[in-house]
C-alpha cells in the first residue's frame, strides 16, 4: 500500500553520478565485526578500524535493516535485497515445515545459525528464500577466487551452495568455506553439522598454520576460536590466492564483538556499564586484532594496493532491560521474564496450552515454574493445532495466527491487547490482514511492507511484529548509542547484550571502506546500509546481480573516486492512533529508490525517535 509522508524535508544536493569502471581487475575484501556499534570505534577500542574510517570514508549515516538481527542483515548483505526478498527476516522463524536436522520430535520453527537448517531452508523453498545471486556466487562466476570464512550461520548465508565446496584448492568451483563447523560431522549436541570438510593441502596448511585438525567449537572463548580462523586466512589463504594470480573477493565474518557482548557477565544485573564493560571492549579489540592481520597478510603479500576493503557490522547493540523504565528512567525489579510474551499471548486466548519448541515441542506447566526455554512458544489446544505462534528474536518478537476462519479475529484479540502494554515501542501488521477488512481494527501499527518485509520471498511471513521498547539508561555518561537499553524477549540477563529493535541505536552499526577505489579521508554524511554493500563491491568487481525481487540497495557512488553526493529526501511514516494513543511512527531517509529506517515506535518509547 502506498505509505503518507509527513514532515517531508528535501535536501538538495547533486545527483549521485556513478563512476565508470577502469583499470586492473580488482580484489574485495568485506569484513564483518558482528554487533559493532558506530560510536563503540575509538582509537582505543579499535585502532584499525579507526584508522580505516579516517583515512579511507566513513559512513556516518550508516543503517541495518530491521529486524536488526545477524541472519536477517546477513542476507542483505550478500545480495543487496531487503529481507521482504530474501525471506530471511530474522534469527528465529516458523517455516511450516518440519526440520529434521533437530534432535528429538521435528519442529517447525528453529533459529536459522545452522548449516544443516540453512540448507532445509533453501531445499524447500527455492527460489522463495535467498533466491538473489549473492556477491561470492556473481563473483566466482565470473572467474575470481573466493574465500568465506568466520561464523557459522551468516557465513554460510553468503552462498548457500558453497556449504558443497571441497576446501582442496583455492582455484576450486565453489571457493573456499571455513566456518566453526568445518572438519565436524556433529555438533556438540551429536546432531549433524552437514558443514564443509578440509580437504587436500589446504588441509595439511591449515594443520601447519594451526596446529589442530580443525576449528574451535563456540564453547571456547572467541580469542581462542577466531585465532584459528585468522591463522588460517592469513598463513595459508591469503598466500594462496598471491600464488593463484586470480582476482578474489574474500569475506571473513568476526563472532566478536556480538557473542561477547550477548555473554557478559562483568554487568550482570546492572544496566551501567551494561555493555560498555571491559570483556565489551576487549571483544572489540580482538575483532580490529583480526582485520589488522588479514590487512597485514594483503600488505606483506603484495596484494593491498589493488584490494578494496569494507567493514561493516550487522546491526547495532544495546543492554539488556527485564523490566519497563518509570517517567524519571528508574528501572525497577526484573518484570519480564524469558517468553513474557508467548505467556501474555496465551493468557489473552483463554489460558490456552503452551508447547516449546526448544524442549522438544513439550507442554509446560506454568504451576511448576515452567517457562519458554527462548521464548518461542505454540500456543493452543495442541501442538499441532495452534492458535498463535510466538518466535522470539531478542529486541522484536514475531506472531504468527495459523490460517483459518477466525485468523483475523483471532490476531485482532491479540493485538488490541499488545497496544496496552509498556514494553511495546512498535507494532508491524502484515499487510494481508490490512487490506481484508477495516484497517481501523489494527490502528496503532504500520503495514510489514513500510519496512520492506513484504516481497518476493515464500518463507512464512509473520502476522504481527513487535519492536521492544528501549530508553536511555539513566545516569549513563558515553551518549545515547552506547547508553541505550531495551527490553527483549531472551533468556539473558538484565546487563548483558542484545539487539533486533527498531532503535536508532540497533539501526548505526558501523561501515567504512579503504582501498584504490574509494576516497580517501570522505566523510560520507548520506545514509548508507548493508543493503548497498553487494551493489557497490559487484560495480567494483564488475559483475552483474540477478535474482527476484525489486528490494534493493543501491551503489554507493558518492563514496567512490569520481562519484557525486546524491539527492537525499527525509521524511515520516505516521500510523493512525489506536483508541488509547499508541500510535508507531517511522522515519526514513531515501536516496533514489532505496530507503532507509532510522528508527520505529511510539515517540518517547524509542531511542532515536524525536516527538515532534
Amino acid at each position: 500500500m502506498p505509505l503518507p509522508r509527513f514532515a517531508f524535508v528535501a535536501i538538495l544536493c547533486l545527483a549521485a553520478i556513478l563512476p565508470a569502471q577502469a583499470g586492473p581487475q580488482r580484489n574485495v575484501v568485506i569484513f564483518v565485526a558482528d554487533g559493532l556499534r558506530y560510536s563503540s570505534v575509538t582509537p582505543e577500542t579499535a585502532p584499525t578500524m579507526t584508522k580505516v574510517r579516517q583515512n579511507g570514508v566513513d559512513f556516518s549515516n550508516s543503517h541495518a535493516v530491521y529486524p536488526t538481527l545477524t541472519t536477517a542483515n546477513a542476507s542483505a548483505i550478500a545480495t543487496g535485497h531487503f529481507l521482504g526478498d530474501t525471506g530471511d527476516y530474522a534469527n528465529t522463524l516458523y517455516l511450516g515445515f518440519p526440520i529434521q536436522c533437530r534432535l528429538g520430535p521435528a519442529v517447525k520453527l528453529t533459529f536459522l545459525e545452522d548449516d544443516c537448517i540453512l540448507r532445509a531452508v533453501k531445499n524447500h523453498f527455492g527460489d522463495g528464500y535467498m533466491g538473489q545471486t549473492t556477491l561470492m556466487q556473481a563473483a566466482r562466476a565470473a572467474g575470481y577466487d573466493t574465500i568465506l570464512v568466520g561464523k557459522k550461520g551468516p557465513l554460510a548465508i553468503q552462498w548457500l551452495a558453497a556449504l558443497d565446496s571441497q576446501n582442496d584448492d583455492i582455484d576450486g568451483p565453489l571457493g573456499i568455506f571455513i566456518d566453526e563447523s568445518t572438519n565436524h560431522p556433529k555438533n556438540l549436541d551429536g546432531s549433524s553439522t552437514m558443514s564443509t570438510m578440509l580437504r587436500d593441502q589446504i588441509a595439511s596448511d591449515a594443520f601447519s598454520a594451526t596446529g589442530v585438525g580443525a576449528p574451535p567449537f563456540t564453547s571456547v572463548p572467541n580469542l581462542t576460536q577466531q585465532a584459528y580462523l585468522l591463522s588460517v586466512t592469513t598463513q595459508t589463504l591469503i598466500p594462496d590466492l598471491k600464488s593463484s594470480g586470480k582476482p578474489f573477493a574474500m569475506l571473513f565474518w568476526s563472532r566478536d564483538p556480538d557473542t561477547t557482548q550477548h555473554g557478559a557477565t562483568d554487568s550482570e544485573g546492572k544496566l551501567i556499564p551494561g555493555i560498555n564493560s571491559t570483556d565489551a571492549r576487549a571483544a572489540i579489540y580482538n575483532a580490529d586484532s583480526d582485520l589488522k592481520g588479514i590487512l597485514d597478510a594483503l600488505k606483506q603479500w603484495g596484494l593491498a594496493d589493488n584490494t578494496d576493503v569494507f567493514v561493516i557490522a550487522d546491526h547495532g547493540f544495546s543492554t539488556i532491560a527485564k523490566a519497563t523504565p518509570t517517567p524519571d528512567g528508574t528501572l525497577g525489579r526484573n518484570t519480564l521474564a524469558t517468553g513474557f510474551v508467548a505467556l501474555d499471548v496465551a493468557r489473552w486466548l483463554g489460558n490456552l496450552n503452551i508447547y516449546d519448541p526448544d524442549q522438544e515441542n513439550q507442554q509446560l506447566v506454568l504451576d511448576n515454574g515452567m517457562r519458554p526455554q527462548f521464548g518461542d512458544a505454540f500456543i493452543g489446544p495442541s501442538v499441532d493445532h495452534p492458535m498463535a505462534i510466538v518466535a522470539a528474536n531478542g529486541g522484536s518478537d514475531f506472531i504468527y495466527v495459523p490460517d483459518g476462519a477466525d485468523k483475523r479475529a483471532t490476531a485482532k484479540r491479540i493485538f488490541d491487547r499488545l497496544i496496552e502494554q509498556p514494553y511495546v515501542g512498535a507494532l508491524f501488521v502484515n499487510d494481508a490482514l490490512l487490506k481484508n477488512g477495516n484497517p481501523k481494527d489494527f490502528a496503532g501499527a504500520l503495514p510489514m511492507s513500510a519496512v520492506n518485509l513484504i516481497g518476493h520471498a515464500t518463507v512464512p511471513q509473520p502476522d504481527i511484529v513487535i519492536g521492544f521498547r528501549s530508553f536511555v539508561v539513566k545516569g549513563c555518561k558515553l551518549g545515547a548509542q552506547m547508553c541505550t537499553a531495551e527490553i527483549a524477549d531472551t533468556n539473558l540477563q538484565t546487563g548483558q547484550g542484545m539487539h533486533g529493535s527498531p532503535s536508532r541505536t540497533d539501526t548505526r552499526n558501523f561501515m567504512a571502506a579503504i582501498g584504490p577505489d574509494f576516497k580517501a579521508g570522505f566523510n560520507d554524511t548520506a545514509p548508507v546500509g548493508n543493503v548497498d554493500v553487494t551493489p557497490t563491491m559487484a560495480h567494483i568487481l564488475g559483475v552483474d546481480l540477478t535474482g527476484p525481487g525489486t528490494l534493493k540497495g543501491r551503489v554507493i557512488a558518492e563514496a567512490l573516486k569520481g562519484g557525486k553526493m546524491p539527492k537525499v529526501t527525509r521524511w515520516r511514516v505516521v500510523s493512525p492512533a489506536a483508541v488509547n494513543g499508541f500510535h508507531t511512527v517511522l522515519d526514513v531517509q531515501e536516496v533514489g529508490s532505496t530507503r532507509y529506517f532510522d528508527a520505529a515506535g511510539m515517540p518517547g518509547r524509542i531511542v532515536g525517535l524525536p516527538q515532534r
